[in-house]
């Protein structure tokens, strides 16, 4: 389904703010703040819905930071809008993202995270506020360089403890507040 410009500076502007207001207004992942205003994080609407046409776009996204300096464009969100609303046909997606990392030789080069609106950890209930944290929009394929998180690692304190950190941040949050950060969600 093609979308309108329109269509996709809405959808741009909402994972931006998402962006922008959880991830790093509530620091949950304290590197992202720095290639945000930098203008170093590529935001891809994707017109794929199937795993095929998909695995070519992210395979494309994947070349370009490859063939692209950290200095010039540090990460990238594709956005997935049609076709993996359903959890647990993204969930199955992530297995053949890892499998074209092995297939292209990326592996400890980038590596994808993963975000849905309805994420959801394994052994946890659905409405555990610690799936909060991994909770977006629309589904999302965030494409990182290991080399930058690397160096990122290198100067936090701790970043092992930083998960445990956000699902306690998001547990201590008010209904209101989930309702404000997260409002086409809840």
């Amino acid at each position: 389904m093609p979308f309108s410009a329109d269509d996709v500076a809405s959808m741009t502007a909402e994972v931006q703010q998402w962006l922008d207001q959880v991830v790093i207004g509530l620091n949950l992942c304290p590197f992202a703040a720095e290639p945000r205003q930098q203008r170093q994080i590529r935001f891809v609407i994707s017109r794929a819905a199937d795993t095929a046409a998909l695995l070519l776009e992210l395979q494309q996204e994947l070349t370009r930071l490859a063939d692209t300096a950290p200095e010039a464009l540090e990460t990238t969100l594709l956005i997935l809008p049609q076709g993996w609303e359903d959890f647990e046909i993204y969930n199955e997606l992530l297995g053949f993202t890892d499998l074209l990392l092995q297939q292209f030789g990326w592996e400890g080069e980038f590596q994808i995270a993963s975000f849905h609106p309805q994420y959801c950890f394994a052994d946890v209930e659905a409405e555990d506020a610690s799936n909060l944290t991994n909770r977006s929009p629309y589904p999302l394929l965030h494409l990182l360089r290991e080399s930058s998180i690397e160096a990122a690692f290198a100067h936090y304190p701790h970043p092992e403890r930083i998960p445990e950190r956000n699902i306690e941040q998001m547990r201590n949050l008010s209904a209101a507040q989930r309702q404000q950060l997260f409002p086409s969600l809840l």
